[in-house]
């Protein structure tokens, strides 16, 4: 499975979902249960390495702008949900976390910002393919501390200026 091949996954099960998070992962589970095991690992691999990709610092400092706060916790479901909105707003998060207020159209911190269920698809659809657990996906350790320069999640002044948009446009 290649690069294009996971966000294609990734996106028509946002669509069919209609950008419910727990409907996301069960479209998810579905389409990847009609492909071989090596697919399946193969997203898996594409997955998790997205997720290590994604913790950052900066992002989590945006999460914690999105989410009125981030625990270890929520910054690991909302990295799933951001893998979960597709390639453009993952990467442009990537690049620039304060983009984020351009990129979504709208954030319900109800219901977005959280798809832990998105993080276990790949695994849940391996064993209802094999009925064995996932293998090791061979990929490098995940960073031991997030990436990037320190960012007090709790400082509000320093998060408003840091990221102007998001805070204007999700926090006033």
């Amino acid at each position: 499975m290649d690069e294009t091949e996971f966000w294609e996954l990734i996106d028509g099960s946002r669509r069919a979902a209609d950008g419910d998070p727990e409907e996301q992962a069960d479209s998810l589970v579905e389409r990847l249960s009609g492909r071989d095991p090596d697919s399946v690992v193969d997203f898996a691999r594409h997955f998790e390495s997205r997720y290590n990709r994604a913790y950052a610092w900066e992002l989590w400092a945006a999460a914690a702008v999105l989410l009125d706060g981030a625990s270890d916790d929520a910054f690991d479901y909302f990295r799933c949900w951001l893998i979960g909105q597709g390639r453009e707003v993952f990467e442009g998060a990537l690049h620039d976390p304060d983009h984020l207020a351009e990129l979504l159209d709208d954030f319900d911190e109800a219901v977005d910002g959280d798809a832990e269920e998105l993080g276990y698809a790949a695994d849940e659809a391996y064993e209802q393919l094999t009925g064995a657990e996932m293998p090791d996906l061979g990929l490098a350790s995940p960073p031991r501390e997030p990436l990037g320069s320190y960012l007090d999640l709790d400082d509000d002044e320093a998060l408003a200026e840091r990221f102007p948009r998001l805070w204007e446009r999700f926090r006033q």
